[in-house]
């Protein structure tokens, strides 16, 4: 049907002269705009809501005692880090009521670079799921790591051109930012007067003005109400975040009031497969509001429309005439998984059933794990008398970090893991070029009793991260995921107990969505075994401690990293 035929159709629809493709009946219906429930039809012609009052349709469902929302929004998320490819994810993201994502390639594309964005466009073609992409701003985050790809403005200026391409990524460099960097520059010119998300932890006062100066307008990384409350005096969009290793919603909503939660919207940012599963998406984030007391009409607004006039997307996030008809379907306000998902118009959930099927991938993402040298030298620690280590202390359930300074365990010369102060060895391996690069350090909060954990998911570069309390069972479970190309291993004794190949770009499994969650419910059994309390993701807190753009102290393949000084730092204090 051509575009001015369907106008015609669409208005004879509204007016109620002719029937609806589809007729939702005397449902309670969600009013984005105010906040108000209407008991009404909502009357659906070609993918779009035709209106709402009173209509017939050649397909009609009774919603008497139901809640009809609009599709959910996730305002900030990375793919890579559900360790699912797009095409299964979005199977998962429907069931929970998600029918829309903002996502920020950033994962891949600092291991294959403009292959790896192109792929994730090819990839969530022609998915029940709209799935936006804000261009990476920072790959790699910093030059105090080796990444797999390097993007300058040129190279990302082609994708601008995309539909489903909105704007530039999280702008993790402030420190760039606020320092005039020609290179920042060049990127937040490519989008100037557009949308730049923003990546500003603990950024305040006056460095905030000159960041949401420079063309920032939202950010995700608050994690106390009152830095939350003063980016969103500034002028910032506050997106909070729910994420497996940040879980900041509760005190990030002490600062959302009726006058200024229009400026808020929700974000699980890097949320395991594990947890999708087991809790939810949004949905989950508004079942924790709910039961803390918060109005559901505010969470869902935050849910929806305020995150798509975030993007300026202007016909999406609300139930009214001319908006795309994307409905969420509940039997009460406290449990938002859906009873039915319909996506442009379409059934696409229903029961807790997905009707929509597809293979999970389309085309391969290899990427190798190329690791020069990889022998029991590279981990050796020679001790130096009298002086102290520094060492990463791990933030109990957030991504933020210490730096602490302790008294080694030395033996024979060797500074070592110390289990009776849960004060293990870590090491970066750089895995893109094979430098032969390796980071040493320590970290105090993985409680690992025994064994060694590897992974190759480590923000932002994705080199290989290992942890553990001795050297043999760390190199076991490096040496694992070198040969599989990437992944999860945990090794105990010298053998590898536990492994989640993940051979797309070592962030990623091609398999079905079960198969992936079966692999990674064995993982978390044998950290168990070894040590790790329940209710500690150690995946995705090993994940982030090798990101230097969020404080404190942080290991990359270079070494040590004091993130508030922005510098590479020596073990020894």
């Amino acid at each position: 049907m051509e575009q001015a035929e369907f106008e015609q159709r669409l208005l004879k629809v509204a007016r109620g002269l002719e029937h609806a493709d589809l007729v939702l009946k005397g449902g309670k219906v969600f009013n984005s705009f105010t906040g108000e429930w209407e008991t009404a039809d909502i009357a659906v012609c070609g993918g779009v809501i035709a209106g709402i009052g009173s209509y017939k349709g050649a397909e009609e469902y009774n919603m008497s005692g139901k809640y009809l929302t609009p599709g959910f929004l996730d305002a900030h998320m990375h793919i890579e880090s559900t360790m699912l490819a797009p095409r299964e994810l979005a199977k998962l993201l429907l069931l929970n009521g998600v029918t829309g994502i903002f996502a920020d390639p950033h994962e891949i594309a600092n291991v294959l670079g403009t292959e790896g964005l192109q792929w994730m466009l090819d990839e969530t073609e022609g998915i029940p799921l709209d799935v936006f992409f804000m261009l990476p701003s920072c790959v790699p985050a910093t030059g105090m790591e080796t990444s797999g790809a390097v993007l300058e403005a040129d190279d990302l200026q082609p994708f601008l051109s995309h539909p489903r391409v909105l704007g530039l990524g999280e702008m993790m460099n402030y420190p760039g930012v606020l320092a005039g960097d020609v290179g920042v520059f060049k990127k937040l010119a490519l989008v100037r007067g557009g949308l730049c998300d923003g990546h500003g932890p603990g950024v305040t006062g006056n460095d905030l003005n000159a960041y949401l100066a420079a063309g920032v307008s939202s950010d995700h990384e608050a994690t106390v109400w009152t830095e939350g409350l003063e980016k969103i005096r500034r002028g910032c969009y506050l997106m909070l975040r729910e994420a497996s290793g940040a879980h900041n919603l509760l005190e990030l909503l002490k600062c959302v009031t009726p006058l200024n939660s229009r400026r808020c919207c929700l974000s699980t940012d890097d949320r395991h497969l594990d947890e999708l599963v087991t809790q939810g998406s949004i949905n989950y984030m508004l079942e924790i509001g709910v039961t803390h007391g918060y109005p559901a009409e505010m969470l869902l607004q935050m849910a929806t429309l305020n995150t798509a006039e975030r993007f300026r997307l202007y016909h999406r996030g609300a139930l009214a005439p001319g908006y795309l008809a994307d409905i969420n379907v509940f039997t009460n306000l406290q449990d938002f998984t859906p009873q039915f998902v319909f996506k442009n118009g379409i059934k696409v959930v229903q029961n807790g059933k997905l009707l929509w099927e597809s293979e999970p991938y389309l085309k391969s993402a290899a990427a190798g794990t190329d690791i020069k040298d990889l022998d029991s030298s590279r981990l050796k620690i020679a001790a130096e008398p009298d002086k102290n280590i520094k060492v990463i202390r791990v933030v109990p359930e957030q991504i933020l970090t210490e730096l602490r300074t302790e008294k080694p365990l030395c033996i024979n010369g060797e500074a070592v893991s110390d289990t009776s102060r849960d004060i293990l060895k870590l090491a970066v391996f750089e895995r893109h070029h094979a430098t032969g690069n390796v980071g040493l350090g320590f970290v105090q909060g993985l409680h690992l009793k025994r064994g060694a954990v590897a992974s190759t998911v480590a923000h932002d570069s994705h080199n290989l991260i290992v942890a553990g309390t001795n050297d043999a069972d760390m190199l076991t479970a490096a040496a694992a995921l070198r040969k599989e190309g990437g992944g999860i291993a945990i090794a105990l004794d010298g053998e590898i107990k536990a492994i989640l190949p993940l051979p797309f770009a070592g962030l990623m499994s091609g398999e079905k969505l079960e198969a992936v969650n079966r692999k990674l419910k064995q993982l978390h059994y044998w950290t168990g075994e070894l040590g790790v309390p329940e209710g500690l993701n150690i995946f995705m807190v090993l994940s982030f401690l090798a990101l230097p753009v969020i404080p404190r102290l942080r290991l990359t393949d270079k070494g040590l990293v004091d993130v508030e000084k922005f510098t590479q730092t020596g073990l020894w204090a």
